[in-house]
């Protein structure tokens, strides 16, 4: 298959409603139509080959299949001028391996490209495209049923973020990574057995640069080849919904790297980013950002966000950097940003993206969720767009981890000139539909594990880390945690290297453990927990104002009246003995946890199961109790009313 002759033209997938909707900035499916696709035309099987490049004066498909001959199998460019290359290729199937040799007719550029859409890669760091069938038999029709209730805004959601190369690796090989099906084997009983609802993965989306954790995103439409085909994929996403798990991929719109072979330049101009690097590039992250006001771009960053839905059952986004996205002058000083056409910082272009992008997802999948990371006071992030926000379901709370983990950090002694770090977060807690995040981002780059954020000596490491983890379930908000936490790894995450699964040989260790597990089994069975984490009629302090003692109790309440849950906190190592706190009524109040009971590493100090109201008003309540407090403990009470 020498000669151009071979190549078969007139044959398209793409309808004018498709072109339409592409140079609208409305096409959510171009995965359908454009990128590599097998077909049988006049009883002859081959790849029909379609690409956006509308700059170019020469667009050839390369490949093994050809020598990488540049001037045998040319595309030929639709009439109607949406810049579309396209051409039909007898003979060729599944697994040939491929690129786009694009000849610009602006200054002398060619590149070889690979496909935008391409649904496989060759696995880094080779850097081809491949032809690939996404066909797989699912067996997740249980979970798909009630995926609307798993997912809902009044549902528990606990949530375990992963780096899948460095969870575990594999020793027989030199410390090889594990493959998705490996991973399938372990991974859904650990979710499933500590009790998280979801897990979240940190991109999985192709990326030539494995130090970027797949932040620097080349192939928006395939799963990283490191560790399997897209079917391998499938069956993990899979076997995870079996055992009742939800999938959340972490989704990056907002940049991607200037790899030759990338998006960058792609038809020797400036197709995919902006041409001014005031616009079009970020000074923090060296890298190119999206021009989010060109229609055909917004068409193919949406078609990625519904690809994962559509093809592999993911039940929901985590969008990175959006606040990177919202301001024109982000990471940038003063003189080196453009100004909106009012005079703002406000990036309308991204705004609007934003506001399509989640109406298209809702409108389509209503039972999944768009989550924000969102790290501003950017108003209406999770409220609905015909209300003027943005449209996401959810926005990470990064003001509630920053002064959490600030105030854990300081010596208890100093914790009580320190007390409003931990109240102010109610201040707002309901302003958005917020999720809690001890993430990656927290136990890197120097910043250390999360317990060697902890003060004290080894005791009150573990029993600071316990209260933390027991303060974060009881706050409004929903839940998550990034691996290795939940057992208190020492050593701050590193990409190149598993988790210290040795660790949980140790009895400290193995208690932070115990705890979560415990934590999540709690919270996933009391809805005083999780059914209003969005509404203020969910939460009410009992007293917020003992800064002395570095004390705070609090109720949190389900839709039912008779359905509540006491929290109870000691931030100090000091213990309280007689410690009294007001309830709203009498009866029998369970110690359904207390973190420092020594199956966690604890003392064992506490209130021996339970403890009887006393018909005493305190704290303007009718009722109250009188409690031991543990040291640097929380304790969570359940009334038996």
């Amino acid at each position: 298959m020498n000669t151009t002759e071979s190549i078969k033209y007139g044959i398209t997938l793409l309808t004018d409603n498709d072109i339409y909707l592409f140079k609208q900035g409305t096409h959510v499916r171009l995965y359908d139509k454009l990128g590599a696709h097998m077909l049988t035309i006049e009883d002859k099987s081959g790849v029909l080959f379609a690409v956006w490049a509308p700059n170019a004066r020469y667009v050839s498909v390369i490949g093994d299949f050809n020598s990488w001959a540049a001037d045998t199998h040319p595309l030929r460019i639709r009439e109607d001028g949406s810049g579309i290359w396209e051409g039909f290729i007898p003979g060729l199937g599944q697994n040939i391996t491929y690129k786009y040799r694009v000849v610009s007719r602006h200054h002398n550029y060619q590149a070889d490209k690979g496909d935008p859409f391409a649904f496989c890669w060759e696995a880094p760091p080779k850097t081809a495209s491949k032809v690939w069938e996404l066909d797989y038999h699912w067996n997740d029709s249980a979970w798909m049923k009630r995926r609307s209730r798993e997912n809902s805004l009044n549902a528990p959601l606990s949530i375990y973020e992963m780096h899948l190369g460095s969870w575990r690796r594999m020793q027989e090989k030199a410390d090889r990574l594990p493959t998705y099906r490996e991973l399938a084997e372990w991974l859904p009983d650990y979710i499933s057995n500590m009790a998280f609802t979801h897990v979240e993965f940190l991109p999985i989306t192709e990326h030539p640069f494995y130090g970027s954790w797949g932040y620097q995103t080349t192939g928006y439409f395939a799963p990283t080849a490191r560790y399997g085909s897209p079917q391998d994929f499938m069956y993990l996403v899979d076997c995870l919904h079996q055992r009742g798990v939800g999938v959340i991929l972490d989704w990056v719109p907002s940049h991607f790297p200037d790899d030759v072979h990338g998006l960058r330049y792609f038809d020797g101009t400036h197709l995919f980013e902006h041409a001014d690097p005031r616009q079009g590039y970020h000074p923090d992250w060296h890298s190119y950002i999206f021009n989010y006001g060109r229609h055909e771009v917004r068409s193919f960053l949406m078609s990625s966000a519904l690809f994962w839905l559509d093809k592999y059952h993911v039940d929901s986004l985590r969008v990175d950097a959006v606040a990177s996205m919202l301001y024109l002058d982000y990471g940038r000083q003063e003189g080196e940003w453009i100004p909106n056409k009012h005079g703002g910082n406000e990036n309308l272009d991204a705004i609007g993206f934003l506001r399509s992008l989640n109406e298209a997802v809702y409108r389509d999948y209503p039972d999944v969720q768009t989550i924000a990371e969102e790290s501003t006071a950017w108003p209406a992030v999770s409220r609905p767009t015909y209300l003027g926000g943005l449209g996401f379901g959810m926005k990470w709370n990064m003001g509630w981890m920053h002064d959490t983990l600030k105030y854990f950090s300081i010596e208890p002694v100093f914790r009580k000139h320190h007390h409003d770090q931990l109240t102010f977060s109610l201040c707002y807690a309901f302003h958005e539909n917020f999720l809690l995040p001890f993430s990656h981002d927290e136990v890197v780059h120097g910043k250390g594990s999360l317990i060697g954020k902890m003060p004290g000596d080894d005791w009150q490491k573990f029993a600071n880390l316990r209260v933390l983890f027991g303060y974060m379930y009881g706050h409004p908000g929903k839940k998550l945690l990034f691996m290795g936490c939940e057992f208190a790894q020492w050593r701050e995450w590193h990409h190149d290297h598993s988790l210290e699964w040795h660790l949980l040989q140790q009895a400290p260790h193995r208690g932070i453990h115990d705890w979560l597990r415990d934590l999540n089994h709690f919270y996933r069975s009391e809805p005083a927990l999780y059914e209003q984490d969005f509404e203020s009629e969910g939460f009410e302090w009992v007293d917020s104002h003992n800064w002395e003692e570095s004390t705070l109790s609090f109720v949190r309440k389900a839709k039912r009246n008779n359905d509540i849950i006491l929290v109870v906190c000691n931030f100090t190592p000091v213990p309280r003995i007689n410690y009294h706190v007001g309830v709203p009524r009498g009866g029998w109040w369970c110690e359904a946890l207390n973190s420092d009971a020594i199956i966690y590493g604890g003392s064992g100090y506490g209130n021996f199961g339970g403890v009887e109201a006393a018909p005493v008003n305190l704290h303007g309540r009718s009722h109250s109790l009188a409690l031991n407090l543990p040291p640097l403990a929380v304790l969570l009470f359940k009334s038996e009313a």
